[in-house]
């Protein structure tokens, strides 16, 4: 393949590209031309060490990966008319790793179909169409599933959801309706369970049937929030007795993120068992897979209707090989052992390092999935928005890459590529040490209160999570920038 030079490519792009289609760092991205493990290279050979690549889960280009591709398609590659073995060895292996009624596997080539395959399901099985969703979640880019995906309908550009779509309050403890510092843990689970309680016998109060309750077992783009102990088991048992069907998303933190598990949805309790569960993303190892898991009930109710379900790529022999690969692999190198030791060690670390910034308001997470609450004020939580797109515009400086989400962009979000080790872990922690004393030697230095005023919702809605896509023209510079130029005034004068 011919080499172009990066300023070439960028014009390509723009001329080519539907500009709706974003770039990290718009004013000023990356071209990444190769990849290895858990870093990625420019087209200068600069190494980056990538924190936010939850696709390329095992690593990116891992060996054994790429040779169970090119062997297959070297001999076979055709769809599931035929008969052929990888297909039924990954649907065997995977369910293995799920409870014993999750037993019957549809395998398509996004986490996007398998959500809508899901949705499609569940409507078949309950012959219900009101759906539950929480606020902030994100479910795919499908038009079924945008409506059905806060995060986007009720986001720039959205048209809001249905009023078969009802949305419960994010189970967050730090920001949402019920607080750690108001209730215990395993008490927030509850209420907020009893949210969806309330939903459910509102909708049945109408005569109407609830279909399904979608939940992202951990949420990414809502702020990398862990589900609250004892959420999902009630909220299940509430869904489930009203006769809907439990849809859990693992598409962004299944295949042993979390470390402790295979699936994030078992972290909640062994009793925990949704319907149906879809997968995606980390499947494949940046090949086009994805999968969804349900029970021979629900399955029986699809095959009754008489349509055949039939997806051109899903399922193929070189997909189901390479989903073989990964699961070999998370196994062979023990990648859920590393995610729960490193995670555990960032864990520890940045929580450590709360106490001695205040510009860290929270850290959570499990394994290698994480995020970090700035905030500019400890006490009323005031997302620090501005600061933390310059912390991940410092990182990239130092070659770190690092994306922030949330509902107002503040959440640094971690989530590597499982083989992230402990020196990758000490690198990164270190930069980010450095760049919060930055932030904070700047903090003490000038008295900003005259130039801060609260951000209106226009302004939270343009800083989400294209906050790093501006034009490249007459960039607005960032809070802290604007900061750091009037500490560099003030010291000249």
């Amino acid at each position: 393949m011919e080499n172009v030079e990066k300023s070439e490519t960028l014009k390509l792009r723009r001329r080519f590209i539907g500009a709706s289609c974003k770039l990290f760092f718009n004013h000023c991205p990356l071209k990444i031309v190769r990849a290895s493990g858990q870093y990625m290279y420019d087209e200068q050979d600069n190494q980056y060490l990538d924190c936010i690549n939850n696709v390329c889960h095992v690593g990116h280009c891992h060996p054994s990966v790429v040779q169970a591709c090119c062997q297959q398609m070297a001999v076979l590659n055709t769809n599931t008319r035929f008969l052929h073995d990888s297909i039924v060895q990954l649907a065997q292996r995977l369910t293995q790793t799920l409870p014993d009624r999750l037993s019957v596997c549809y395998f398509v080539n996004s986490g996007s179909e398998a959500n809508d395959l899901a949705l499609r399901l569940a409507e078949t099985h309950t012959q219900g169409k009101d759906v539950i969703v929480l606020d902030h979640a994100y479910h795919g880019n499908l038009s079924s599933l945008i409506r059905i995906s806060p995060y986007k309908a009720h986001g720039r550009g959205g048209t809001g959801c249905p009023d078969w779509v009802h949305v419960a309050p994010n189970p967050d403890p730090y920001r949402g309706k019920y607080r750690d510092k108001d209730f215990l843990q395993g008490d927030i689970g509850v209420k907020y369970a009893d949210d969806v309680k309330d939903i459910v016998e509102a909708i049945t109060k109408k005569g109407r049937k609830v279909c399904a309750f979608f939940v992202e077992s951990l949420q990414g783009c809502a702020g990398q929030i862990i589900t609250p102990d004892n959420y999902l088991r009630n909220a299940f048992r509430h869904v489930q007795a009203a006769g809907g069907v439990c849809v859990a998303d693992e598409v962004q933190v299944g295949f042993g993120r979390v470390g402790t598990h295979m699936w994030a949805f078992q972290m909640q309790g062994e009793d925990v068992v949704p319907d149906i569960v879809t997968l995606g993303k980390p499947m494949g190892n940046g090949h086009p897979l994805a999968a969804v898991v349900t029970t021979q009930e629900i399955a029986d109710s699809f095959t009754a209707t008489g349509m055949e379900y039939f997806n051109t790529f899903g399922g193929n022999p070189v997909s189901c090989s390479i989903g073989l690969a990964v699961l070999n692999v998370i196994e062979k190198e023990n990648l859920m052992g590393n995610a729960l030791k490193v995670g555990s060690h960032l864990m520890g670390q940045l929580s450590a390092m709360k106490e001695r910034y205040s510009i860290i308001g929270d850290v959570r997470g499990a394994g290698l999935f994480i995020g970090i609450d700035l905030v500019s004020d400890v006490n009323t939580r005031e997302p620090a928005t501005s600061e933390a797109d310059r912390v991940i515009t410092r990182l990239k400086e130092e070659r770190i890459i690092l994306s922030t989400d949330g509902p107002y962009n503040n959440v640094l979000k971690f989530k590597p590529p499982l083989c992230f080790n402990m020196e990758d872990a000490k690198h990164l922690l270190k930069k980010l040490e450095e760049i919060f004393a930055e932030l904070s030697r700047t903090d003490s230095q000038v008295n900003f209160s005259t130039m801060t005023k609260p951000l209106t919702n226009e302004a939270i809605i343009t800083t989400r999570a294209e906050s790093t896509d501006v034009g490249d023209d007459d960039v607005e510079p960032t809070l802290m920038e604007k900061r750091a130029r009037l500490v560099e005034n003030s010291s000249n004068m």
